[in-house]
């Protein structure tokens, strides 16, 4: 399965399952709990992962030029967005949080266009556009934001999002386990650390022990589709196909909790099928150059930019340092991390 979109499709439906279990693990947990042990199981999992099927050899190590984009994402994503998100949610309703949680998907393409020169264009913004109308329109089924301090830092919360996720991006050429289960542990260990000193004392080991299972599939797996959606699509189109997460959230919701149906789900269903519809069918390509690159990640020979030779054949995917010489040519491609490249006129 090569198809970047497919990561990114099935990251949001793991992250979705999020939603309703998490409503109902919130019955036995408190909510800085189920954070710490959402993060620590996506840690622990992926660590477990690692050591017993992911495959050594085929993807590439964190350098030394990468750590500054880990300790990036580890302290928006893993540290500042759950404490701002949850202190929000003390202070607003879970309806205006959910709203403005949709702006990730917001911040996450307009610092992608705007701070690491992403292509845009009409096609793409208008998709975001209706991801984003689509998420609105499931939160004001159950009401609308208030302009108070917990608004703000929800909203605040999702530029943090979207900060993480375009700095992820920078190194997702890099080994996804690995970088996953930095920030499931290093968010786990924070937010575990405040849940001991905020509640002193320690949950139920059944109730435990599902959000840990929770928190592999939902943020560890879940991460890891992403990182590896990210490679072929930038940091904006896979967060636009990740922003359907929260039409899938309410799905689930109605077929495992038995929630009603009702106006705002069919809208969301209706403008993201169209958003997908969009965003699947788009081709971009043009004439363009490469320059001369040395770098490592995980690459096969037949994909037009691997032309190097081995003394022993390589024939699957393979990491090891590479140079890529200069190079022209054309065809369709994304902002991935070959092609992230200047354009003379706009995207369509």
């Amino acid at each position: 399965m090569r198809l970047p979109w497919v990561f990114a499709l099935l990251a949001a439906f793991l992250f979705a399952l999020s939603v309703p279990l998490g409503k109902k693990l919130l019955d036995g947990l408190r909510p800085l709990e189920l954070s710490a042990l959402c993060y620590l199981g996506s840690g622990l999992g992926l660590l477990v992962w690692r050591a017993l099927v992911s495959g050594r050899g085929s993807e590439a190590p964190l350098a030394k030029r990468d750590l500054p984009f880990v300790a990036g994402f580890v302290l928006t994503g893993g540290v500042l967005a759950p404490l701002l998100l949850f202190s929000g949610l003390r202070l607003t309703a879970s309806s205006s949080a959910s709203m403005l949680l949709n702006f990730e998907l917001l911040f996450t393409s307009l610092i992608a266009v705007t701070v690491f020169r992403e292509p845009g264009g009409a096609r793409f913004w208008t998709a975001a556009a209706l991801v984003t109308a689509g998420g609105c329109a499931l939160s004001l089924d159950g009401g609308g934001a208030r302009p108070e301090l917990g608004a703000l830092l929800v909203l605040a919360a999702g530029f943090m999002l979207g900060v993480d996720n375009n700095l992820t991006a920078r190194v997702s050429m890099k080994d996804p386990v690995t970088l996953a289960a930095i920030k499931g542990l290093a968010g786990g260990l924070v937010s575990g650390g405040l849940a001991l000193f905020t509640y002193r004392s320690l949950p139920q080991f059944n109730w435990a022990c599902a959000a840990l299972l929770l928190g592999f599939a939902s943020y560890g797996l879940s991460l890891v589709l992403f990182i590896l959606g990210m490679r072929g699509l930038g940091a904006s189109r896979a967060g636009a196909f990740f922003g359907v997460y929260p039409f899938l959230g309410a799905v689930l919701s109605v077929w495992m909790l038995g929630e009603p149906v009702t106006p705002g789900l069919l809208w969301a269903g209706g403008l993201m099928l169209t958003a997908f519809l969009l965003l699947t069918a788009e081709s971009h390509g043009h004439a363009h150059r490469h320059k001369a690159l040395t770098h490592e990640h995980s690459h096969i020979h037949a994909d037009g930019h691997h032309g190097h030779t081995h003394a022993d054949p390589r024939p699957g995917a393979h990491s090891h340092p590479h140079a890529h010489e200069v190079l022209e040519h054309e065809h369709a491609h994304n902002p991935d991390e070959h092609h992230r490249h200047a354009h003379d006129k706009a995207v369509l």
